[in-house]
């Protein structure tokens, strides 16, 4: 009797990074990634095990809302690949932080570059126009981290003089703000929470062509604060209208982001979806909050739907806000701001 989870084995194949991340509609993505469901349920032994545990048909699997979401946790336990290759190919292996951390096996690292210069492009313009600076100590310091990876290209591509690391040398950093600022410059300064606290603590800027935007987490730093009086604070501090924000971490290859007031919009090959927190299957209304539930075609060679540990809600508009965490979920990562 032939195997159903071998469902459209011959009629669906991976489809091209370029071809994912080139939708141009909610219909193509949907599409898109009913195919890299199909290709996934095949190829992924470890995700075509948990769907056959959840007794779910693929057949059966036709629209987002029916796709099984493997939880992120099995990042942490689980080699997740997708095809024909195993861990010892990996280009890059991405690590999360923390006691027992995640580990995404990436078979090709262009494309997560594809993914992360289309999605910065797609919210920002290019990033030549930019000054790159990155305030990213506790990512620095530690080795497997894809913030810093795309950081470090960011900062590169950029091809600005100026672009760069900085780890604890705040004195130069608030110098070069200042300088860069005065002569029109367009800035971008990634930063981590606690860190960009730090700098606004030593200093009050007043930018007019600098965007600063966090990457979430205290790290054990300093004191969780509810998002609205973090940004309040760096509002004030920085001189600015708006404090951005990046949702990525290490189990995706793609970022959302946002322009202010916590409110993320997703590049055309991402979606969030927001389940019930008591019924998994089961998805809530626009405004509701639950658990998010990610959905990244640039995940095609390892699992592309990821339920996270994440609370937040949704919008009519497709963006959605991060509200924290389950309270049994260790702190880590991107974006641990409770709102």
């Amino acid at each position: 009797m032939p195997d159903r989870f071998a469902y459209k084995s011959r009629l669906n194949s991976t489809p091209s990074i370029d071809t994912l991340l080139g939708i141009s509609s909610k219909k193509e993505f949907e599409q898109l990634a009913l195919t890299i469901f199909n290709v996934q349920v095949r190829e992924n032994s470890v995700y075509r095990d948990f769907v056959r545990s959840l007794k779910v048909d693929p057949s059966n699997v036709t629209s987002l809302e029916t796709i099984p979401f493997l939880p992120i946790e099995f990042f942490k336990t689980h080699k997740l690949i997708s095809g024909s290759w195993n861990a010892e190919e990996s280009e890059q292996v991405f690590t999360s932080s923390g006691a027992v951390q995640s580990r995404h096996y990436v078979k090709d690292a262009a494309v997560y570059e594809k993914s992360y210069r289309k999605g910065f492009t797609h919210f920002y313009g290019p990033i030549e126009n930019y000054c790159v600076l990155a305030l990213l100590p506790s990512y620095l310091e530690r080795e497997g981290s894809s913030l810093i990876y795309m950081a470090d290209d960011l900062i590169k591509r950029s091809g600005h003089r100026h672009s760069g690391f900085y780890l604890h040398n705040y004195e130069d950093l608030i110098k070069k703000l200042g300088m860069l600022d005065s002569q029109g410059q367009k800035v971008l300064l990634l930063g981590v929470t606690y860190a960009l606290l730090d700098l606004a603590e030593r200093h009050q800027f007043s930018l007019n062509h600098t965007i600063i935007m966090e990457t979430g987490g205290m790290k054990g730093r300093r004191t969780e604060m509810v998002r609205e009086e973090l940004h309040a604070v760096l509002y004030g501090r920085f001189g600015v209208d708006a404090i951005h924000s990046e949702y990525g971490m290490t189990e995706l290859l793609s970022q959302a982001y946002s322009n202010g007031k916590g409110v993320f919009y997703c590049p055309p090959w991402m979606t969030v979806m927001i389940r019930d927190t008591n019924d998994p299957f089961s998805y809530l209304a626009y405004n509701r909050t639950g658990g998010i539930n990610v959905i990244d075609l640039a995940n095609v060679h390892s699992c592309s739907f990821i339920a996270t540990q994440d609370l937040g809600r949704n919008h009519a508009d497709g963006s959605f806000e991060v509200l924290g965490r389950f309270d049994n979920s260790d702190l880590r990562g991107c974006n641990l701001l409770v709102g």
